[in-house]
């Protein structure tokens, strides 16, 4: 049996846990351009066009913590550099609070945070043809992104703001783990995606089909950090699309081979990560 995951598996719907519902509405509308798809009590899907991306459960007491595993950020995958552009003009020129920018060689970026903490990154990616690899393995890097270089795409371009493009897709998710080897090991030998790059001691990232990462690891806030409790902010769980039910039910038999408890649930599977970190694995929805 291969161990791999299929090469078009993918990250699907991230679910959130936040304090106030009306204000990370009025953050995920208006700031980051998500639309409202359903919205019932305390709980709403956001996406961009019809894809759903986003999952908002809001608890009152939730509270954000430091020093837990969970979410280091979610990441929205735009379908182009121009589209990047756009984006940053209009945080830009509403003044949407943002943390940083990075050229990571695969990938530009941009950095920010909702109003619980919850980390995202927008970015676009370079073709494939242009990542740098040692070897066989892609090379990423942090380096400064030319903000003045990536806005130049709009010299011509006098297009409204509408808000995240369709095609957008939920690029990857970065996790607080405990501990970096444990989780490699499932992510790469459980779960069944490839290392595609160790970042010092304390960060890895791993994917399907040769993609750069879908999922990155790190201990950056404290090796050995416990999950967080019940009513923290943060992360609920996060979905991985496989093309088939033969592949979640060949997944099914490596965590059963692996001792690796999970509840099965419609057709999908429901696991944890050694850091407790919750994963939603299903069927991708056609297109």
């Amino acid at each position: 049996m291969d161990s791999k995951l299929p090469a078009d598996t993918r990250i699907g719907m991230v679910s959130l846990t936040i304090s106030d519902l009306q204000r990370s509405l009025d953050f995920y509308q208006n700031g980051l351009g998500l639309n409202v798809l359903r919205r019932e009590d305390n709980v709403a899907v956001l996406g961009a066009g019809d894809a759903e991306l986003l999952k908002l459960t809001a608890l009152p007491q939730a509270r954000a913590l430091r020093g837990v595993t969970g979410l280091y950020h979610f990441a929205l995958l735009l379908p182009n550099r121009v589209e990047l552009a756009r984006a940053l003009r209009h945080f830009m020129n509403n003044s949407v609070a943002l943390q940083g920018f990075s050229d990571h060689l695969v990938s530009e970026a941009i950095y920010l945070a909702d109003p619980d903490g919850n980390g995202i990154e927008v970015y676009r990616d370079r073709p494939r043809s242009e990542w740098p690899y040692d070897g066989d393995r892609v090379q990423m890097a942090t380096d400064p992104l030319d903000l003045r270089d990536l806005l130049a795409e709009l010299n011509d371009d006098d297009d409204h703001w509408s808000g995240m493009p369709p095609g957008t897709t939920m690029g990857h998710i970065h996790l607080h783990v405990a501990n970096i080897p444990q989780s490699e090991r499932f992510y790469r030998d459980v779960l069944g995606f490839e290392l595609m790059v160790r970042y010092g001691p304390a960060a890895s990232f791993l994917a399907a089909g040769g993609y750069h990462h879908h999922v990155g690891i790190n201990t950056w806030a404290g090796a050995g950090a416990p999950p967080p409790p019940a009513d923290a902010a943060g992360l609920r769980w996060f979905t991985v699309l496989l093309p088939s039910q033969a592949a979640v039910d060949a997944l099914a038999s490596r965590l059963e081979g692996a001792g690796a408890p999970f509840q099965r649930r419609n057709g999908s599977i429901e696991v944890k990560d050694p850091s407790e970190n919750r994963i939603r694995l299903r069927v991708a929805p056609r297109s």
